[in-house]
C-alpha cells in the first residue's frame, strides 16, 4: 500500500512540475518607439494568447528594449528573443524575397486586401527558404496604406518638382522617385522629424500612422494624397526553434490568433489612424498634392521599369520571375 501510495505522489508531483514548467512559458517580444497603431496586430495577439491559455503562455513586449529595429532579425536568428517586428527595407540584403510585396504596383487596394497578400506570400516556398536562413518564420503581417509624402520643401509644381528632392521612404517608391530625380536618404525613424527640421531630408514618405508618430505635418508644408506606389512590408517573425518547441496547445492559440489580431488591427487602423492623419493634415493648413491622370501614367509607366529592374536584379539568387507573377497575380485579383 504505501509503495502504491509513494508511486501516487511521484505521479502527482510530476504532474504538477510539468505543468509549472508550462505555466512559465514566456516569449520575449521585441518591438520598437511605442504602442501605437503599427503596434495592436502584436498587442492584441498578446491579449489573445494569454486569456487562450489561461496565462500559461504570454508575450512580453518590450519597445526597444531588447534590440535595435534594424537588428531584430539578427536576433531572431541567435535566439536572442522569440518574436519581433521587423521592415523588409531596413535591411533588403538580408530579407530580398519579402522586398517583392514593397514594388510599386500602382493599385490602390484595401488594407485587408494588402494584409490577406502579404499572408500569402509569406507562405510561398521561395520566401520561406529565404527567412529560414536566419531561423526565422513569418507569422502576422503588419499591413500599411499606401504611402504619401510630406515635405518641408516648395509645393510641388510637377513631377519635375522630385527633381534633388531628399526622401525618406522604402525601396519601391524611391525606385520610381529616384528616376524622377529624387534622393533616397536614410534616417532611423526616431530621427525622421529631427531630421526634416535640420534640413537633412526635405520629405518622408510614411502610412498615416508613422506621419502622426514623427509629426511631420508640423514642419511640412504640402502632402501628396493619392501617390498609389506602395507601401512597407513590417512583418511580425518568430524564431522557428521556438516555435517548433511549443506545446501544441500553445501553438495553437498562437497561430490561431492570427487572423483574429490582423483582423482587430485592420478596424482600427481604418476607423482611428487614418482619419486622425486626415485632419491633421488639414489643421496644418498644408498644401494638398493631388496627381492628375497623366502625371499618375507617367508614375506608373515608371514603376513598371521598376518592377523588371527588381526581377533582374534578384533572378540569379532566387526565382525572382515565379514570386513576382505569384505576388503580381495577388494584387491584380
Amino acid at each position: 500500500m504505501f509503495c502504491k501510495h509513494t508511486l501516487l505522489l511521484a505521479v502527482i508531483a510530476g504532474s504538477l512540475f510539468t505543468a509549472e514548467i508550462y505555466a512559465a512559458v514566456e516569449w520575449n517580444v521585441s518591438l520598437w518607439g511605442k504602442r501605437r497603431a503599427f503596434t495592436e496586430n502584436v498587442e492584441k495577439l498578446a491579449e489573445l494568447v494569454e486569456k487562450k491559455t489561461n496565462g500559461e503562455f504570454r508575450l512580453k513586449i518590450s519597445y526597444g528594449g531588447l534590440s535595435k529595429s534594424r537588428e531584430n532579425l539578427d536576433g531572431i536568428s541567435i535566439g536572442a528573443f522569440e518574436m519581433a517586428q521587423f521592415c523588409s527595407f531596413y535591411h533588403t540584403e538580408k530579407n530580398p524575397t519579402i522586398t517583392v510585396t514593397e514594388l510599386p504596383f500602382s493599385r490602390n487596394v484595401s488594407l485587408a486586401r494588402i494584409a490577406d497578400i502579404y499572408a500569402e506570400v509569406y507562405k510561398h516556398p521561395v520566401v520561406v527558404k529565404d527567412l529560414a536562413r536566419w531561423n526565422a518564420t513569418l507569422i502576422m503581417p503588419t499591413p500599411l496604406p499606401q504611402y504619401n509624402i510630406v515635405s518641408k520643401s516648395d509645393p510641388l509644381q510637377g513631377l519635375s518638382g522630385f527633381k534633388g528632392l531628399r526622401v525618406r521612404g522604402p525601396g519601391g517608391i524611391m525606385g520610381v522617385l529616384g528616376k524622377l530625380g529624387a534622393v533616397k536618404t536614410g534616417v532611423p525613424f526616431s530621427e525622421v522629424r529631427q531630421a526634416m527640421d535640420s534640413g537633412v531630408i526635405d520629405a518622408a514618405s510614411f502610412a498615416p500612422h508613422a506621419h502622426l508618430a514623427t509629426k511631420s505635418y508640423k514642419v511640412g508644408k504640402w502632402a501628396t494624397t493619392n501617390l498609389n506606389l506602395g507601401s512597407a512590408n513590417c512583418p511580425v517573425v518568430v524564431n522557428s526553434d521556438a516555435l517548433e518547441a511549443l506545446q501544441p496547445a500553445h501553438r495553437e492559440a498562437l497561430l490561431g490568433s492570427v487572423d483574429e489580431a490582423t483582423a482587430y488591427y485592420v478596424d482600427n487602423y481604418i476607423n482611428d489612424t487614418t482619419g486622425k492623419y486626415e485632419k491633421e493634415l488639414k489643421a496644418s493648413g498644408l498644401t494638398l498634392v493631388t496627381f492628375t491622370p497623366e502625371q499618375t501614367e507617367e508614375l506608373n509607366e515608371l514603376a513598371e521599369s521598376v518592377r523588371a529592374d527588381w526581377v533582374e536584379k534578384y533572378s540569379k539568387d532566387f526565382d525572382a520571375k515565379a514570386l513576382f507573377d505569384f505576388t503580381a497575380g495577388l494584387f491584380a485579383k
